[in-house]
């Protein structure tokens, strides 16, 4: 007898929108009466992401049928993603409960389009229509939470994502997760709010769980000038999931009229059982679709968030990648910054959506990353050491440039910058001091 299944839907729908996949998979073979739609609340501004899962786990326990300890198996779409990982990393005991995570356009990393849920046209087309107290509200705290480089989704990352031991294995004690999206965007009106590298509403650059992160530690003291000891890349912790591009497809579409050969994967998916076997479906699902993501546009998302020694974070800081030219000076790499989120709620996170196409990375010999910061004030700044830098004051403030080369570090074997098609986080560090540096400061001295 198959699992129990849970289907999961986004940001302002219900669970009715699954419809389809439902008869799908019974006409697959998949017993009807061991498939489960959920609904849940997501327009009303107090609730939050860590709300709603909590919610579940709470429907979980009194859903006839699913006892405490049982194992089930879930189907996502959209923000149902960040909902179910948010219920999987309260509790380690969860990860042997779900068995396999099925994700379909997963707003891993969020949605371009949150941020614009708050306004008023936000909430006129997506908010609450209900009259009542909630009316017209569009789900404030889900929304920043799917905001590009929200908080929320950085330390989600860092709780499955990033380190060890592997959150999504090869082993009976964690799920097995597969990732699709579909390679189009909206047609017809809803045009005008496509982006480039998108299927409408997320990125297909944060759909992937296959997430790295880089730390540039800027504020070592002199004796450790080697560039290895200052930049720090995280090992790959999970089972390579990429994202699989469906071919025109968009956000609803995928939802709504899923083609037979996506079906039939997903219904695959839900018997893996072992790592051969989730291997071999990993090989069969590339070369099915292999054509599509060779095709598609290459994009990658960084995820920066810039903080001081102490932890807090940089409010005004700029990112900039550089290489060499022909005269061996560092001059800026153009495109990195041309599409740069800054999170509502904290300007210190920031998300860049990278076109590799015409960033051209692999013709790339050399790169160094520069990074300038202001405190806002001519009294405080921030320092990087042992690294090509420099301080100068811009309308009473002390704004910090520093610049550092990592081109030793793409010789490394292990080392990957550029990724297509997923999220990398970056943390910068940078020390805070008081001015002047190199003598009696402006802050605080003796009388």
């Amino acid at each position: 007898m198959p699992n129990h299944l849970i289907l999961i839907h986004g940001y302002s729908d219900r669970g009715g929108s699954f419809k389809t996949w439902k008869q799908r998979l019974v006409a697959k073979g998949y017993p009807a009466d061991r498939i489960h739609i959920v609904t849940y609340e997501s327009l009303t501004d107090e609730v939050t992401l860590k709300d709603i899962a909590e919610g579940f786990d709470r429907a979980l326990r009194t859903k006839a049928g699913l006892g405490e300890g049982d194992e089930f198996d879930v189907i996502v779409h959209s923000t149902g993603m960040l909902v179910v990982r948010s219920w999987l990393v309260t509790y380690a005991a969860r990860q042997r409960r779900l068995k396999r995570l099925i994700a379909i356009a997963p707003a891993t990393f969020g949605s371009p389009l949150a941020h614009t849920g708050r306004s008023t046209l936000g909430a006129l087309f997506k908010g609450r229509k209900e009259l009542g107290a909630d009316f017209l509200e569009a789900g404030q705290e889900v929304l920043y939470g799917l905001e590009l480089g929200s908080r929320f989704t950085w330390d989600l990352a860092h709780e499955d994502l990033i380190g060890r031991p592997p959150f999504y294995g090869a082993d009976a004690d964690t799920p097995y997760a597969f990732v699709f999206c579909g390679d189009s965007a909206y047609g017809g009106l809803r045009r005008m709010i496509n982006k480039p590298g998108t299927d409408g509403t997320v990125r297909l650059a944060g759909c992937a769980l296959n997430t790295r992160k880089v730390t540039l530690d800027l504020t070592r003291p002199s004796e450790d000038e080697e560039v290895q000891r200052r930049v720090k890349l995280e090992p790959w912790s999970n089972l390579d999931m990429p994202v699989y591009l469906v071919p025109d497809l968009n956000h609803g579409t995928i939802l709504t009229d899923p083609p037979a050969d996506l079906v039939d994967r997903v219904h695959a998916a839900l018997a893996v059982d072992s790592k051969g076997d989730f291997e071999a479906w990993s090989a069969t699902t590339s070369a099915l679709f292999a054509d599509t993501r060779e095709n598609a546009p290459k994009f990658q998302q960084f995820v920066v968030h810039a903080v001081d020694e102490r932890g807090d974070g940089i409010a005004d800081f700029d990112l900039r990648l550089l290489t060499r030219d022909a005269r061996d000076r560092f001059v800026e790499l153009s495109g990195f910054d041309l599409d740069v989120h800054v999170y509502g709620r904290d300007p210190s996170y920031r998300a860049f959506h990278v076109s590799l196409d015409d960033l051209k990375p692999d013709l790339l010999e050399s790169l160094a990353i520069q990074v300038t910061a202001s405190s806002g004030s001519r009294l405080v700044g921030y320092l990087g050491y042992n690294i090509e830098s420099q301080t100068i004051s811009v309308q009473r403030q002390a704004v910090q440039t520093v610049q550092i080369d990592i081109t030793p570090m793409l010789r490394r074997k292990d080392f990957t910058f550029f990724y297509p098609f997923t999220t990398t986080l970056v943390e910068l560090k940078l020390n805070r001091e008081p001015l002047p540096h190199d003598k009696t400061n402006d802050v605080c001295w003796f009388i």
